[in-house]
C-alpha cells in the first residue's frame, strides 16, 4: 500500500501546479524561497521550480499582503503565506480597505485573484503569539471569502477554486494538520467513513455505516477534524450517542439552507471551533439553524469553543484553554440527558 499524502504535501502539490499551470501565478512570503521552503515547507521546491514568481520577503505582513493586492489587481494571481495566522492581523487593513474593495469600487467589477495563507491554531506549544484561530475576524466583510484546510478536501481543487472565484479569500490552514494524512477513498478508520456533498460549502459528512439516524449533527472547521473524529468514537462505543461530523471546506459564504436536508436527519446540532466565543463563525452558523430548525430540533444548538483565554505555551495549561475530544465527549454527552 502507498503511503497517504500529508495535507503539508498535498498543499505543496497544489502550488506546484498552479504556478505551472499559469504562469501569472506569484507566491509572496517571509522565507518561502529554497532551502528553507517556509516555515512548515509547504513551498519547498518552488522557488528552485519558479524562481522569478516564488518571492521570499523581510517580516512585512501588511507590505506582502499589499504586493498581493496589487498583483491581483494588475491582472495576476497571487498567493501570499504568513508566516502564522496570527501576523495576519498586521495585513486586516490591506485585506479589508483594499483587496476586497477593489472587487466592486472602481465602478465595474474588477476581477482579484488572491489567496492569503494563515498557519493556524494551537496544540503545538507556540505560546500566545504564534497561537490563535482569528477566523471570526475576518468574517462577515463584503468579497472576502474564508476556506479553512481539512484531510479530506484536495488543496489543488480548493485554491484553484478559490483564485477562480476571482475575490481576495484567506485559507486557514491548521498546523497540526500538515504532518497528517489525507483521507481518501471514503475512509476516515476502521469506524468511521467519509463523503464530500455537493453543497456549495463542498462539506465533508463523516459517519458511521450502519447506525441508522444519528443522535447529534456536529459541524466543526477542518481542523478539528481530528479531535472531533475522536469524541465521536467514544461517544458512539462508550455511550452509545451515534454523531455525524460535517466539515466544510468553505466557512464564509456559508450557505446552511443547502445543507437543511442533512441536518434534519438529527434533532439535536453541535457547533464547534477553535476561536473564542463570541461574534464567532460557530455563533452566526448556529443562529442561522436556529431559525431554520428551531421547531424540530430537542434543544438549542450546542456551541464549543475555546476558552476565553490566551493560548498558554505549557501544553497541560494550552491542552486545558482548547477544544479537545474528552471536553467535546463531555458537552454532548451531557447536553444529551
Amino acid at each position: 500500500m502507498t503511503r497517504r499524502q500529508r495535507v503539508a504535501e498535498n498543499l505543496n502539490s497544489a502550488l506546484h501546479h498552479l504556478l505551472g499551470a499559469h504562469p501569472g501565478t506569484y507566491l509572496i512570503g517571509e522565507d518561502v524561497a529554497d532551502p528553507y521552503g517556509g516555515a512548515f515547507k509547504v513551498t519547498r521546491g518552488l522557488s528552485d521550480r519558479f524562481p522569478d514568481r516564488v518571492l521570499s520577503s523581510p517580516l512585512s505582513e501588511g507590505g506582502i499582503a499589499g504586493v498581493g493586492a496589487g498583483l491581483a489587481l494588475a491582472g495576476n494571481r497571487s498567493v501570499v503565506e504568513m508566516m502564522f495566522s496570527d501576523f495576519a492581523a498586521l495585513a486586516f487593513d490591506p485585506l479589508l480597505n483594499f483587496a476586497a474593495k477593489s472587487v466592486s469600487m472602481y465602478g465595474r467589477r474588477v476581477p482579484m485573484s488572491m489567496v492569503v495563507r494563515c498557519p493556524t491554531g494551537g496544540n503545538r506549544g507556540y505560546g500566545p503569539t504564534h497561537s490563535q484561530s482569528l477566523q471570526k475576524h475576518f468574517l462577515g466583510i463584503p468579497s472576502l471569502h474564508l476556506r479553512e484546510v481539512s484531510p479530506f478536501h484536495d488543496n489543488q481543487r480548493v485554491l484553484t477554486a478559490m483564485l477562480d472565484r476571482e475575490e481576495p479569500g484567506v485559507l486557514f490552514e491548521d498546523k497540526v494538520l500538515y504532518t497528517r494524512p489525507m483521507y481518501r477513498a471514503g475512509v476516515v478508520d476502521d469506524l468511521f467513513r467519509y463523503e464530500v456533498l455537493a453543497d456549495p460549502s463542498e462539506t465533508a459528512r463523516v459517519f458511521a455505516p450502519d447506525c441508522g439516524p444519528p443522535d447529534w449533527i456536529v459541524l466543526a472547521p477542518g481542523g478539528l477534524t481530528e479531535r472531533a473524529v475522536a469524541a465521536l468514537r467514544t461517544l458512539l462505543l462508550e455511550e452509545e450517542i451515534t454523531c455525524e461530523l460535517l466539515v466544510p471546506s468553505q466557512l464564509y459564504p456559508f450557505d446552511s439552507k443547502a445543507l437543511l436536508p442533512v441536518l434534519a436527519r438529527a434533532d439535536r446540532i453541535c457547533v464547534m471551533e477553535d476561536s473564542t466565543a463570541d461574534g464567532t463563525w460557530g455563533e452566526l452558523l448556529a443562529q442561522h439553524l436556529h431559525e431554520q430548525l428551531w421547531s424540530r430540533l430537542a434543544r438549542p444548538v450546542l456551541p464549543l469553543s475555546a476558552e476565553p483565554s490566551i493560548v498558554p505555551t505549557a501544553a497541560h495549561l494550552e491542552h486545558g484553554v482548547l477544544l479537545q475530544p474528552a471536553t467535546i465527549h463531555r458537552a454532548i454527552t451531557e447536553a444529551t440527558k
